[in-house]
């Protein structure tokens, strides 16, 4: 009797809550975090006044149209040469407006097309903060099972970086596989990476991803006996468990990364002192990825640099020479795009590529203008510029993309930042003002001097032209008369051959 009065007790409240489902607009709902006694009604709630959540905000999945990158077309499917993984995409929107937090969601599902995925669908939910269980309460993971049933997803990628408790729950209510925003970037990051010091930084991000996220099934968490198979004297006690060993491997691996990335760090470093000793300035090229600064990199100089419509295409940096409209010699840095959300151990692994933007002269802040909320961007970028200590480098705003970007964005940020212009990679547009804008922004040597330099020393003259500034050039019968800005160590040489005041 009593299962069977539980059972139509249990029926009873089943009808009541499709009853009451069907008696409310579907955007009122909240069947997964509200009992029947606090769910919303007019006669109560319509009446009450101040800033509060919206019910539909706080207790409901926000589907966010548009991000499906799935193939229609047979032919263009033909074309990818590996299975696509299908995803569903989720975020939890804390802060900020709806439209930031679809920004971002968007912005998960380039990288997640990037990384080789099929987008199915993509939901947000309005918490105050992430649950701490799984990242959108038991609830809504519930309903997220459903929306993953019904769309054939095989993986579930949140919008954040989930702690790996938070993903082994996640992934127990889901049944598919579960990743983070972290993940995600670094599995982008290992198919670009091109140059051995690229590989190894991303080596060393994914294990220091992977060491708190390690875990044991079955078997794997029995201990290891040591001393041999048989065993023996001094080889009883716990021993280690397959987890500890793979931790273990992983700390050794990770400190050998460290070091081979501490070694070609040397290599670069004398690099760079030799440009340093020729007087070269340095620019380099930092922004958001995606934002067309290898596209600036290849106008300016002609690189050659790959250049795609994808995020993180180009991870490895690239250091070209250049010269100014009037002849100054300097270099052009392409640095690794940010992010935002940029994980702080990525930031730690790649902090030896990222040096560049420190060491450099001039720093170009690539921007595209054609993106929804460039400002993010702008801020993005520059919280990485303070994490690897560049901030007092000068730096020039270069708003990418002006041919597709909307003229009223263009005003607004070249009225909100004072030192910026306005350029396209693609059609040329700019690219000669902002030539001159780094010829005049560039450092210019100290010292102005005035020399006849005999023919014999003509290395002097060449000097002048590529590490300083020529004013003036004239050959005579006995040598060049120079007249030249340069710096102190190659004034102290042409000091000699400075003609004397006359009487």
């Amino acid at each position: 009797m009593t299962s069977s009065s539980s059972s139509s007790q249990s029926f009873e409240a089943s009808q009541d809550s499709k009853r009451l489902a069907h008696s409310y607009p579907e955007g009122l709902r909240a069947d997964a975090l509200m009992e029947e006694d606090v769910t919303w009604s007019h006669e109560f709630d319509g009446e009450r006044d101040g800033d509060q959540f919206d019910r539909s905000e706080r207790a409901a999945l926000r589907r966010v149209a548009g991000l499906s990158t799935e193939l229609e077309d047979v032919t263009e499917v033909e074309y990818r040469q590996l299975r696509l993984e299908q995803v569903v995409l989720v975020g939890v929107w804390t802060s900020g407006t709806a439209r930031d937090a679809e920004n971002s969601l968007a912005e998960l599902a380039a990288l997640a097309e990037t990384a080789g995925a099929v987008v199915l669908d993509g939901v947000i939910q309005r918490r105050d903060k992430p649950d701490a269980a799984t990242y959108i309460g038991s609830g809504k993971a519930n309903e997220l099972r459903d929306i993953v049933m019904e769309t054939g997803a095989d993986t579930v990628i949140c919008d954040g970086e989930l702690s790996p408790g938070q993903l082994i729950h996640l992934e127990d209510v889901v049944k598919v596989k579960v990743i983070d925003r972290t993940a995600l970037i670094l599995d982008i990051f290992a198919q670009h990476a091109k140059s051995r010091e690229g590989k190894a930084q991303v080596a060393l991000a994914q294990m220091q991803y992977m060491l708190p996220r390690l875990r044991g099934w079955g078997q794997s968490l029995s201990r290891q006996m040591g001393g041999g198979s048989g065993g023996g004297l001094a080889t009883r006690g716990p021993g280690e468990t397959k987890i500890e060993t793979d931790r273990r491997r992983i700390r050794e691996k990770m400190a050998k990364m460290r070091r081979e990335i501490a070694e070609m760090k040397t290599g670069r470093e004398i690099k760079r002192q030799e440009r340093r000793r020729n007087k070269v300035p340095s620019v380099a090229i930092a922004g958001y990825t995606n934002a067309g600064k290898s596209s600036l990199l290849n106008r300016l100089t002609g690189a050659g640099v790959l250049v795609e419509n994808a995020l993180f295409a180009t991870l490895d940096p690239t250091v070209r020479r250049a010269e100014t409209p009037s002849g100054r010699l300097y270099t052009l840095a392409d640095t690794v795009g940010f992010v935002r959300h940029l994980p702080h151990h990525l930031v730690e692994a790649f902090r030896s590529t990222m040096e560049e933007v420190g060491d450099s002269d001039l720093i170009l802040h690539v921007v595209d203008g054609s993106h929804p909320d460039p400002e993010e961007q702008l801020a993005a970028v520059r919280e990485v510029i303070r994490d690897v200590g560049a901030t007092d480098v000068p730096e020039i705003v270069v708003v990418n993309k002006a041919d597709a970007a909307d003229p009223l964005v263009l005003q607004r940020l070249l009225r909100i930042e004072k030192r910026s212009i306005v350029v396209s990679a693609r059609s040329g547009q700019g690219i000669t003002e902002l030539l001159a804008l780094i010829d005049s922004e560039l450092p210019r040597p100290s010292v102005e001097i005035e020399a006849l330099v005999p023919y014999t020393h003509g290395k002097l003259i060449a000097r002048a032209h590529t590490e300083g500034e020529v004013i003036s050039e004239e050959h005579t019968a006995e040598g060049t008369l120079l007249k030249a800005r340069v710096h102190e160590e190659l004034a102290a040489e042409l000091a000699p051959y400075v003609p004397a005041p006359a009487l």
